[in-house]
C-alpha cells in the first residue's frame, strides 16, 4: 500500500494501515456511534461542504458531512449518523435526498448536534443571535427546548384567524355577512392546526384549537348565503373534529367527547356523511386507546354501514384497517389478518384526486401501522407471530414522512414492543431509549400512555439488569406523568 497521512491528525499512516486512521485517532473515535466527533474549524471549509451550505439544504450537508474525508475512506454510515439524529436510516435518507427541510426548530436541533458554527447558517436558531465573521470549530451550545418556538408558531396562526376575522382578540366577536372566503381561509387555518398536531402533539395545541374551534363555531349563526350554509356547517364541524382529536391526544378524553358530538351533530346537518364518519372514527380510535374494543369495533362497523356508497377506496381503507386492530385485541387473530387484506385492496384503490381534503393524512405508513398492531397481538397470544410484528412495525416506521412525528414515534413505541416479543431484548431496549428521548419533545398523553405500556411486553426479559434498569424509567415516567 501507498503510504499517506491520516486525515484526522495528519499523522504517516504504516503502510499496511487500511482504515485510513491512526492508531490514536481510531481510539478517539470509538464513542462516534453515541455522538458526532467535534472537528476543527477546516472542515466546513471542505468543497462539498460549503456548496451544500451554500444551496441552503441541511440534508445535502448531512451527506457531505458524512463523505468528508476527515472521517476516513469510508463515509459514516447513514444508520450510525440517524442514530445521532433520532431517526431511522431511511428517514435520514429522505432527508438527504428529498426537499430542504423549512422547520425552524429541526433546522436548529440538528444544527446542533453536527456543531455547524452559526456563521455557516443561513438562519437564526431561536434563542441565538445570528453570528458573523470567521468560523470556530468551538461547539456550539443546544438550542432551547422547541416549545418556545411552537408557541410562537401557534401564536403566528392565532393571529393569522384573528386578521381573516375567524376569531376575536375577545370572546365576543362582532357579527358579519360571512362569504365564500371566509371558510376558505377557515379550512386554511385548520390545515395549518393539523401540521402542527402531526409533530407537537395535542398536549400544546388543544386549548388553541378548542379556542378556535368555539369561534368560529358562533359563526353559524351569522348572516351568509343559503348556498353557502353546507360548506360552512362542514367547515365548522371539521374545526370540532380537530379539537376532539387534540383533546384525546392531551388526555382530556371529556373534552373529545363533548367536541366529537358537537362535530358529529354539524357534520349531519351539513349532510357531509364522510366527515360524520371520520368523526365517529376518531371517537372509535379514542375507545381502543382505553382499551374498549368492543365498543370500538362496533362504532367503527356502523359508521361504515351508514357511509354506504360514499365510502372512497381511502375511508374503507381507514376503516378496515382500524376494524382489524380491534378484532386482533379481541383475539381473533385470522379474522383481523383477512380484514387487513380487505384494507389493502382498497389502498390499491386510492386516487386522491377523489378523495376528501381530510384524508389527506392517510398513507401508506398508517395502514402498515395497523398490520403491526395485528401481529403485535397476535404475538402475544402466539409468538410465531413476533418476526411479523417486528418486520411490519419497521416498515410502518420507514414509511411515515418526516413530518408526522407523532406517528413515527407511536411506531417506534411498537416496534420496542414487538422486538420484546420477538426475543430480541438488545435491540428492543436501543429502540427504547431512542423513544424515551424522542417522547420528551412532543406534548401527546397518548404517546406517554403507549411509553408506559411497554411494562406489558418486556416481562420475560425482566431477569436482565438492563432491561429491569430500562422498566424503571418507565415506571419513573409513568408516575411523573401521573
Amino acid at each position: 500500500m501507498t503510504p499517506a497521512n491520516c486525515p484526522r491528525c495528519g499523522g504517516r499512516l504504516a503502510r499496511d494501515n487500511d482504515s485510513g486512521r491512526c492508531t490514536p485517532c481510531q481510539a478517539a473515535e470509538r464513542d462516534r456511534l453515541s455522538t458526532p466527533p467535534v472537528v476543527p474549524a477546516s472542515f466546513w471549509e471542505h468543497q462539498p461542504v460549503r456548496q451544500a451550505l451554500a444551496e441552503r439544504h441541511l440534508g445535502r450537508v448531512i451527506r457531505a458531512y458524512r463523505c468528508h474525508p476527515y472521517h476516513g475512506r469510508h463515509p459514516l454510515p447513514q444508520t450510525v449518523v440517524g442514530g445521532w439524529m433520532g431517526i431511522t436510516q431511511a428517514q435520514l435518507s429522505r432527508v438527504e435526498n428529498g426537499p430542504p427541510l423549512v422547520h425552524l426548530d429541526r433546522l436548529a436541533h440538528w444544527a446542533g448536534v453536527f456543531g455547524i458554527p452559526a456563521a455557516y447558517l443561513w438562519f437564526t436558531p431561536p434563542g441565538r443571535s445570528h453570528m458573523t465573521g470567521a468560523a470556530t470549530s468551538r461547539r456550539e451550545p443546544q438550542p432551547p427546548g422547541p416549545d418556545k418556538g411552537r408557541r410562537a408558531l401557534l401564536a403566528g396562526i392565532a393571529a393569522v384567524a384573528a386578521g381573516a376575522g375567524l376569531t376575536g382578540s375577545t370572546d365576543i366577536m362582532q357579527p358579519r355577512r360571512i362569504g365564500a372566503a371566509d371558510v376558505a381561509r377557515l379550512n386554511a387555518v385548520l390545515t395549518l392546526y393539523r401540521s402542527v398536531d402531526r409533530e407537537c402533539g395535542g398536549g400544546l395545541l388543544y386549548q388553541e384549537v378548542a379556542r378556535f374551534a368555539e369561534s368560529v363555531y358562533r359563526m353559524l349563526d351569522w348572516t351568509h348565503p343559503a348556498g353557502l350554509t353546507p360548506r360552512l356547517v362542514a367547515a365548522v364541524a371539521a374545526a370540532r373534529q380537530l379539537a376532539g382529536w387534540t383533546a384525546f391526544d392531551a388526555g382530556r378524553h371529556d373534552d373529545a367527547q363533548r367536541h366529537f358530538v358537537a362535530g358529529e351533530r354539524a357534520a349531519v346537518t351539513a349532510g357531509d356523511a364522510p366527515l360524520a364518519a371520520m368523526i365517529r372514527y376518531a371517537q372509535a380510535k379514542q375507545l381502543q386507546h382505553l382499551r374498549h374494543n368492543q365498543d370500538a369495533l362496533a362504532t367503527l362497523q356502523l359508521a361504515h354501514a351508514q357511509l354506504g356508497s360514499q365510502a372512497t377506496p381511502a375511508v374503507k381503507a381507514l376503516f378496515w384497517g382500524a376494524e382489524a386492530a380491534s378484532v386482533a385485541a379481541l383475539g381473533d387473530h385470522q379474522t383481523a389478518v383477512t380484514t387487513l387484506g380487505k384494507a389493502n385492496d382498497q389502498f390499491d384503490r386510492i386516487s386522491h384526486e377523489r378523495e376528501p381534503g381530510w384524508m389527506g393524512f392517510y398513507d401508506r405508513g398508517e395502514l402498515l401501522a395497523q398490520y403491526g398492531r395485528v401481529y403485535r397481538d397476535g404475538a402475544r397470544q402466539d409468538s410465531r407471530h413476533a418476526p411479523e410484528a417486528v418486520r411490519w412495525t419497521e416498515d410502518a416506521v420507514a414509511a411515515f414522512d418526516l413530518a408526522n412525528v407523532r406517528s413515527t414515534v407511536l411506531n417506534e413505541v411498537g416496534l420496542c414492543s414487538a422486538l420484546f416479543l420477538a426475543d430480541q431484548p438488545e435491540r428492543a431496549l436501543a429502540v427504547g431509549a431512542r423513544v424515551l428521548e424522542q417522547a420528551r419533545g412532543i406534548s401527546s398523553r397518548r404517546v406517554i400512555d403507549r411509553v408506559v405500556n411497554l411494562r406489558r411486553d418486556l416481562a420475560r426479559h425482566r431477569e436482565l439488569p438492563e432491561v429491569a434498569a430500562f422498566e424503571r424509567a418507565l415506571t419513573a415516567r409513568a408516575a411523573a406523568a401521573a
